[in-house]
């Protein structure tokens, strides 16, 4: 009995794109079925529809929301413990500490400068979040949350009114309003008055230009790792049963799948610094724009 060859397409969609359920592993050969997500009505608000209902993406969310609490509350006790019995801090707790002084100091404090001390807390809840979600896409049966538009939206919409909002509060109205109305120094009279008109819409494109790249490059960078990824791995069924090329290919396909793996981690690392780090790095300029 021939074996129908797997749509690599619609696998590779399948598992990047959002779902209304969880497959669980093995399920195909325990014959477990996926579980489904409750459907809720949706809500109408202005002659719209909107689904609330949860999804796969939204399941991962909060379980990497609850890994940043858990990780953060027993790392916390473990380190107690250490210093209690004298001991320096060792071992995973003493690994997680270094971590976080690391995103407080060179990531939080050194670029947003005098008073980085309040956004603290939010950039190492940035970077553990994205961190912990990226993660989940390299398990087996996983999702990367990260790897959806709505989510790494959300997260740069939180970016984007930290800046502007402390920006505000920092500067006061009329500070605030420089950072949109700009005159360029050194000009006057009609040519003052045409480059300020000029320089409002591009002041203006350049605070939604941030966040939204930040968007963007979050979710590009997570969902590309995972085509490729599919991509080597659909190799295999595309030589039909020549099997000497077969297994040449085979060989080769999980040779580069696992030096993808290696890199997908790398990656998952990499883009959790970078938001945390342009987020600062934009906190920063808006808190010191005078």
């Amino acid at each position: 009995m021939l074996l129908q060859e797997p749509d690599i397409g619609e696998m590779i969609l399948h598992h990047t794109s959002d779902a209304h359920e969880i497959e669980l592993p093995f399920g195909e050969w325990l014959h477990w079925g996926p579980i489904h997500l409750p459907q809720w009505a949706p809500v109408h608000v202005g002659g719209m529809e909107i689904d609330l209902s949860p999804t796969k993406h939204v399941v991962f969310m909060v379980a990497a929301a609850f890994l940043v609490w858990l990780t953060m509350y027993l790392t916390g006790r473990a380190l107690t413990k250490q210093r209690v019995s004298g001991r320096g801090p060792h071992g995973i707790p003493g690994m997680i500490e270094a971590m976080v002084l690391y995103v407080r100091k060179d990531v939080a404090l050194d670029n947003i400068g005098h008073g980085g001390h309040v956004f603290v807390p939010y950039i190492l809840t940035l970077f553990w979040f994205i961190l912990y979600m990226n993660l989940f896409g390299l398990l087996p049966w996983g999702a990367t949350a990260t790897g959806n538009l709505a989510v790494t939206g959300g997260l740069a919409l939180t970016a984007f009114l930290t800046i502007e909002v402390s920006g505000m509060v920092a500067l006061g109205p009329a500070g605030y309003m420089k950072t949109i109305v700009f005159a360029p120094p050194g000009t006057q009279g009609v040519t003052k008055v045409l480059l300020t008109a000029i320089m409002i819409p591009v002041e203006l494109i350049g605070k939604v230009v941030k966040p939204f790249a930040l968007m963007l490059r979050l979710f590009a960078n997570m969902t590309a790792g995972h085509f490729v990824v599919l991509s080597l791995l659909g190799l295999i069924f595309l030589f039909g049963n020549v099997a000497v090329v077969k297994w040449v290919v085979a060989g080769g396909s999980v040779f580069f799948v696992l030096f993808m793996m290696f890199l997908e981690l790398f990656v998952a690392f990499l883009q959790a610094y970078i938001f945390a780090l342009l987020t600062s790095v934009f906190i920063g300029l808006m808190q010191h724009e005078h």
